[in-house]
């Protein structure tokens, strides 16, 4: 599928580089009259090696080829446009949609059948959480501001992402032997503004624009004999931030570490018409 999608794409590219560059479509059509030319002589060859019929044969085809040529010339540009308006829309559908998504099934493209056991099979327990002091640190509030104050109640977050999120660690700890904690799940729409008012570098999403809201965001950090360990400069963390994004991304999630203003620990489920909207409270 992957490999049909990116064959589709670069004949839309092609397609629309015809439309937008008159001199590539020059230079095309000059390849076609040369290749005219070529196929004019291998027919006069072939008119002198053949017998009386077989020429005759030839010369009452000739009229028709010639034809279908220039009929072919008048509306090779008619053509080109009508395939970019078929291949056009689809394409701009597929980018406003967020091209990566193509690539992933419901479990990521990973295919791993542990993944997909755990994710079928038995539902994952949070890990036991630290002591608060823990978390009230210099290191961790340079990420995450006013810690105290974050809710870490793993029951806050929506099942799906929870199960996702909750299988990334165990699989972290079992392939890699790095444990999480969860550092922030849930977050209220009052304190998503109050984050927001601290400056673009906290956060650009105010209340209700953060998938946080919704249960469907999580940040999270390593732990090393019980220090929270966040700070991507040291190797170990950072080593861990990219295990962790692999796996989260194979598991159909949205890693930060990804975006330009990169946020290493932090992942999200996304999902349509979400976002904006109050969040659902039973």
């Amino acid at each position: 599928m992957p490999l049909l999608i990116t064959g589709y794409f670069l004949g839309a590219l092609a397609a629309l580089a015809l439309l937008a560059f008159p001199r590539l479509r020059q230079a095309l059509g000059a390849r076609i009259a040369m290749a005219g030319q070529y196929g004019a002589r291998r027919y006069s060859a072939l008119e002198r090696y053949c017998g009386r019929g077989m020429r005759q044969t030839l010369r009452a085809l000739l009229p028709a080829a010639r034809l279908a040529c220039r009929r072919s010339g008048e509306h090779r540009g008619r053509l080109l446009l009508a395939s970019a308006l078929v291949v056009l829309p689809p394409l701009l559908v597929a980018l406003g949609a967020g091209v990566p998504d193509l690539w992933f099934s419901e479990y990521g493209r990973a295919g791993d059948r542990h993944i997909e056991a755990l994710l079928a099979g038995e539902q994952l327990t949070p890990p036991l959480p630290l002591p608060p002091a823990v978390f009230v640190t210099r290191e961790v509030e340079r990420l995450l501001p006013e810690p105290a104050s974050a809710s870490r109640d793993w029951q806050l977050l929506d099942g799906t992402f929870r199960q996702r999120l909750l299988t990334v660690i165990r699989l972290m700890r079992e392939r890699h032997g790095y444990e999480l904690i969860l550092l922030e799940g849930y977050r209220s729409p009052a304190r998503q503004d109050r984050l927001a008012s601290l400056g673009p570098q906290v956060t650009r999403a105010g209340a209700m624009m953060s998938y946080h809201q919704y249960g469907l965001a999580a940040d999270i950090a390593f732990v090393a004999k019980g220090r929270i360990v966040i700070d991507a400069r040291d190797p170990w963390a950072a080593r861990g931030y990219r295990l962790y994004g692999e796996l989260s991304e194979a598991l159909g999630l949205t890693w930060g570490g990804r975006w330009k203003m990169r946020d290493l620990g932090h992942v999200e489920l996304r999902r349509p018409g979400v976002l904006g909207r109050a969040p659902h409270t039973s």
